[in-house]
Formats: structure tokens, sequence, C-alpha cells
């Protein structure tokens, strides 16, 4: 196996197994793209109810996952570093991230439940934390799947088409650009002429200038992040009769 190498820590690795094995995550498996692997918590704990939890010391509501299986099971697989606990206060995973992670040997993460982890999983085995967003999930399975996904599409090879990965949402700091297919016309909706022309020149131009209109008006902050507009912008947007406003704070 010489792909990128994913591994996964769960209680419920089932959750994990379906979707690894679908679409362009199965086909990218079969290609020998990419490594993924689900374990199971539950297989190195030393007690007969196979428990992976206890009460907290110091009281309060909930269970915590103990550390001794974490650890255990970590230690026997051996995954690729860097290895990320996966909880709404780590570093925020984002197109940087995934690009950067797409283009390690591999990495790995483990999958929070209940009322968290231990704290010495966090201080003594993990290299850091990733966050999917600003929210609180039963566990960390759906924050793993939406990574995987993230990342692996990134993987050379993976994508059929080189130029889908490069024109997407947050690759260039800009939402992707309006896509239409057949019919030309539907339901009275006709396609842009513009992208009928053949002319590429124009439908590149196009794009672009539809991208940052969209994204001045769906996600102002991207544009304040990259910031603002630039003369060659406001320009390509005068081309095509789409307003420049200036984003919110």
């Amino acid at each position: 196996m010489t792909g990128v190498r994913i591994d996964v820590f769960s209680i419920f690795p089932e959750m994990l197994t379906g979707f690894f094995g679908q679409s362009l995550l199965g086909r990218a498996q079969r290609g020998d793209l990419v490594d993924l692997r689900a374990h199971d918590l539950r297989e190195h704990t030393s007690d007969v109810h196979r428990s992976v939890d206890d009460s907290p010391f110091g009281g309060g509501a909930g269970m915590v996952l103990s550390p001794e299986p974490i650890f255990r099971s970590v230690e026997s697989a051996q995954p690729p570093r860097p290895l990320y606990l996966l909880g709404p206060g780590g570093r925020r995973f984002d197109q940087s991230v995934a690009e950067e992670l797409a283009a390690s040997p591999g990495f790995s993460m483990i999958c929070g439940r209940y009322e968290g982890v231990d704290q010495r999983v966090r201080d003594h085995l993990c290299d850091g934390e990733l966050s999917i967003g600003a929210f609180v999930l039963n566990g960390g399975e759906a924050a793993a799947l939406a990574i995987v996904e993230a990342v692996v599409r990134l993987v050379p090879g993976v994508m059929g088409n080189i130029e889908s990965a490069a024109d997407e949402s947050f690759t260039s700091g800009l939402l992707e650009y309006p896509q239409y297919t057949r019919p030309a016309v539907f339901r009275d909706w006709a396609v842009p002429d513009v992208l009928r022309s053949g002319d590429h020149g124009r439908i590149a131009r196009w794009r672009r200038a539809q991208a940052i209109a969209r994204t001045l008006r769906d996600r102002p902050d991207l544009i304040a992040h990259r910031g603002g507009v630039s003369d060659a912008e406001r320009a390509l947007l005068d081309e095509f009769g789409l307003v420049a406003a200036e984003p919110h704070d």
C-alpha cells in the first residue's frame, strides 16, 4: 500500500466501514490510492462487559471514555501520525487543512463519545485536536466521515478530473460558480448564453465573476479574509453587470 493511510478509532466502527466502502472512497481503496482503517475500541477492553467508559472523578453527569482501551487500541494499531482527537475545541478543519492532510503519508483520528475522553488521552497520546464546527455531536464519527471525505478526494489520482478539485468552493478562497447541464431550457429557465457560446475565455471570466459575486452575497467573511475585492475583480464584475457590494462586518 503506497497511498494515504487514515485510521479512525471508535466504539462504533460499523458507522465508518460502510461509508468507507462506498462511491469515491471505495474506488480509491480498490485502486490502492488510500488505506482506510476503522478500529473498534471495545476490542481492547479488559473486562467481560467490554466497558469503554466510566463515571467522572469529582462527580457530574454522564460518562467519560476511559484511557486504557484507547491507549491499547492505538498502541496495537501503530497508526500514522499525527493522531487527532475530534471535538468542538480543536483546530478548525477547513479546505486548507484538508489539502495539508491529503499531501501527507497519513493521519489518524479518535472519535469521542459521551461527555468526552479522559484528559490523559489528550495530554499523552494525541498530537492535537480537530473540529468541524462550533457545535456538539453525540460522537466524533460524523466528523471523522466528513474529514475523510474532504481529504480523500484531494489525494492525487482519486478524482477523475483534476480540474474538478481545483475549481471547487474554498479552493481559491471563493465559493464555486453556478453549474448547469442539459436541457438548455427547463421550465422556461434557460442556461446563460455565455455558457453555450463556445468562447472558453469568456466562459472562464464569467465563472470567476459569478464566484466573486456569490461569495460577496453569501459568505462576505471569506471576501474580508482575503482582503476585499481587487480592482481587477471589480472590472470583472462590471464586465458582466454584477454589483461589487462590500462585505459587512
